[in-house]
């Protein structure tokens, strides 16, 4: 079971901490103010009111032993970068922290972020995405103009296999598995027939997506 910690809890924080729960994970939280902390201690197997800008704070909590430690302030950039910057030093194995500007990825980076998350940009290009075109249904961005898409099956496709199509080659996307309502079906085999009313979990570069949907 992995463990995590998550300091401070914005909007974006509540979510994930509730999350980790959902998913069986042993999850610590800190943050300032005393009243999220009582609300969201049900969600967590250690929930401490605590000023994590302090090195001695951390320092208790043993940072170094947890998996990823998230750093979740919402609009306090300063404060994100301090607590970032103090977790490397502490030793954390994997740091992850939220950002609302694009310009204070480079810092956090710089300070010892392994990763940074910027939600609101992140929903916002997957909802473009998606109602830009009638035939995606959503869309996950993999950097480097790479991506996974949820598209409806295109009518060319509909009652010939994977081998028929030649998928890789023609049209230089991997179909990764198929989705029939809720139901995911992976790794499609060769001798798989598309239907016309399945979605398909496709992943290649962008421009190759558009290009066959």
């Amino acid at each position: 079971m992995k463990s995590f910690l998550i300091i401070g809890m914005s909007t974006f924080g509540v979510h994930l901490c509730k999350k980790l729960n959902d998913l069986g994970a042993e999850v610590m939280i800190a943050d300032k103010d005393p009243e999220i902390i009582d609300s969201m201690a049900s969600f967590a197997v250690s929930a401490k009111i605590a000023d994590c800008t302090n090195v001695s704070v951390l320092r208790s909590f043993g940072v170094d032993e947890f998996d990823t430690c998230f750093v979740c302030l919402g609009g306090c950039f300063s404060d994100a970068l301090e607590i970032t910057n103090l977790l490397s030093e502490l030793g954390a194995k994997k740091v992850i922290t939220e950002v609302n500007r694009d310009i204070e990825s480079k810092f956090l980076l710089r300070s010892g972020a392994d990763r940074v998350v910027y939600p609101e940009y992140d929903v916002a290009q997957r909802i473009a995405v998606a109602e830009s075109n009638d035939s995606i249904f959503d869309a996950i961005d993999l950097g480097n103009n790479y991506a996974i898409y949820e598209i409806s099956t295109p009518e060319r496709w509909a009652g010939r296999t994977v081998r028929e199509l030649g998928i890789r080659a023609k049209y230089n996307v991997n179909v990764i598995a198929s989705k029939i309502d809720t139901e995911i079906k992976p790794v499609l085999s060769p001798d798989y027939q598309f239907r016309a009313e399945d979605h398909l979990i496709v992943m290649g570069h962008v421009k190759d997506i558009e290009k066959l949907v």
